[in-house]
């Protein structure tokens, strides 16, 4: 049973704030903060493994509270309590079932609704006026080949024959004052919609991003949308109500009326025009994006609030610190393989799992086995499908007594489960995959001229091998028992636990 919830409106990113300061999830930094490098360090420290507050910069070197901008906003969705709260439930809930309501989230809809003006467009800013430098933008890292501010806002881009817009999330950097590269590529729904306006003969396609808004605009931005289904009707879902939209200034698109910034422009196609981009601190927790050539946003319009927020993340999940695109992908990722799985027909899937520390790249799968080669069938149906194109390349398949939640189980069970010698073992070589992936070879990762990384799959079936023959010594069992003891035994010595002088435990503890 998937968890009940709450419509969650939170009205704009600073309702979010002010909502997360309510609930102790946010941590205000009034002491002087330089932009380069100190930013993102601190950033980066505070975060923890999931543990850490959202933080609201309000003293950045350089931008006094006379600057355009003089506030950056970061660390919102770095933990699944604020996951949670975002998606109205109550923040202990497990990351279960978090999943679980995430198989159906990205498939419901509720349709925005075109307003005519509304905060975002307080101050509009056009021509010889544009200079992105008037924001705090971080160096977020000392590595980086810029200041990137496109880091975790909704890119705005649409299809030119059915007028569908997608919200993506992409890396941008700034290039000049109204110049900002960004990678993307082929495969992504950005891709698609760059594919078909260059078949119509275009060499600049509208693009817009929004800056700052409610928590669901960066989550369902990172998430894999199905393709054809708008993400403002399913950020409309989130939050039980249609998402205000205004129309740009400049490009015909449409972004939520309450952003903090908007900025608008074309993102040029010809290759004599791109930018210089990279590298970046990216989400494999390594640096990756070589400084190359890149698709560039050609700034026509910004418009933002007074006293815009500006919102930033962190890129980049690392033991014991988990970036805020880990922590979502870790539900949202599991959620749409167990989807795949399920239209797939692969059955007895009861639960999976991505740990955040990797963003999903790892995928546990939890399963009822059946029958032989059930582990191969799950692999063969992620891997075959659009989702894995950044995601699942290592699948690893557990039977139903093991808790995919709990690392020391998943390692327990590929200790003494798998054989390699009975196939347990499983290479798919050479599969579309992230050429951000520091695995890939450096000539695997040209996206000109493969349009996408290339990766070396694996399948680790750590489950009870059914071609094993029945053991009549074991009752028929293919493996011994475990050495757990029997429930009736638990039982008895838990009456005498207080006794022992031991403190107080449940059955759950191992």
């Amino acid at each position: 049973m998937v968890a009940k919830r709450k419509s969650t409106q939170f009205g704009d990113m600073r309702g979010w704030i002010k909502a997360l300061d309510a609930a102790g999830e946010l941590h205000r930094i009034e002491a002087e903060v330089d932009w380069n490098v100190e930013l993102g360090t601190i950033a980066r420290l505070a975060q923890g493994p999931g543990t850490g507050p959202a933080l609201l910069f309000n003293n950045i070197r350089d931008y006094g509270k006379n600057s355009r901008c003089h506030q950056v906003f970061t660390g919102g969705l770095s933990s699944a309590r604020r996951v949670a709260m975002m998606l109205g439930l109550p923040t202990d809930t497990h990351p279960r079932e978090l999943v679980k309501l995430g198989r159906t989230i990205l498939t419901e809809g509720i349709a925005p609704k075109i307003v005519k003006s509304g905060p975002v467009k307080e101050n509009v800013v056009t021509g010889k006026d544009i200079d992105l430098s008037e924001f705090p933008v971080p160096q977020w890292n000392r590595i980086d080949g810029g200041r990137y501010v496109l880091t975790y806002g909704g890119v705005v881009t649409k299809d030119p024959d059915t007028g569908v817009m997608n919200v993506g999330v992409y890396r941008g950097m700034v290039a000049g004052k109204n110049k900002i590269p960004i990678l993307m590529w082929r495969a992504q729904h950005i891709g698609h919609h760059v594919t078909a306006w260059q078949d119509k003969g275009h060499n600049e396609m509208p693009i817009a991003v929004a800056i700052g808004w409610e928590p669901s605009l960066p989550f369902v931005a990172g998430s894999p949308v199905p393709k054809g289904i708008c993400e403002y009707d399913v950020i409309g879902a989130i939050r039980g109500a249609p998402v205000e939209l205004v129309k740009c200034e400049t490009v015909d698109l449409h972004v939520p009326a309450g952003a903090e910034i908007v900025i608008e422009g074309y993102l040029q196609l010809d290759p004599k025009t791109y930018t210089m981009e990279g590298p970046f601190a990216e989400f494999t927790g390594y640096v990756a994006g070589d400084a190359s050539p890149k698709p560039t946003i050609r700034v026509t319009a910004i418009t933002h609030r007074t006293d815009p927020i500006l919102r930033g993340t962190i890129e980049g999940s690392l033991p014991g610190s988990y970036s805020e695109n880990g922590t979502c992908s870790s539900i949202m990722r599991a959620a749409t393989a167990w989807n795949v799985l399920d239209r797939a027909g692969v059955p007895g899937v009861t639960d999976v799992w991505c740990p955040p520390v990797q963003t999903g790249i790892n995928t546990l799968v939890q399963i009822k086995q059946s029958y032989r080669g059930q582990a191969k069938q799950v692999a063969n149906a992620l891997w075959g499908s659009s989702a894995a194109h950044v995601r699942y390349k290592h699948v690893t398949v557990v039977d139903d007594d093991i808790d995919i939640h709990d690392y020391a189980a998943v390692d327990w069970a590929i200790a003494f489960r798998v054989n390699a010698g009975e196939d347990d073992i499983v290479i798919m070589p050479s599969t579309f995959g992230a050429g951000l992936d520091p695995s890939t070879r450096r000539r695997d990762r040209n996206v000109a001229q493969f349009g996408t990384g290339k990766w070396h799959r694996v399948l680790i079936d750590a489950t009870v091998n059914l071609d094993y023959d029945p053991d009549p010594d074991l009752g028929g069992a293919r493996f011994p028992p475990k050495v757990w003891p029997e429930q009736k035994d638990i039982d008895a010595v838990q009456k005498r636990w207080g006794e022992l002088g031991f403190a107080k435990r449940t059955t759950d503890d191992r």
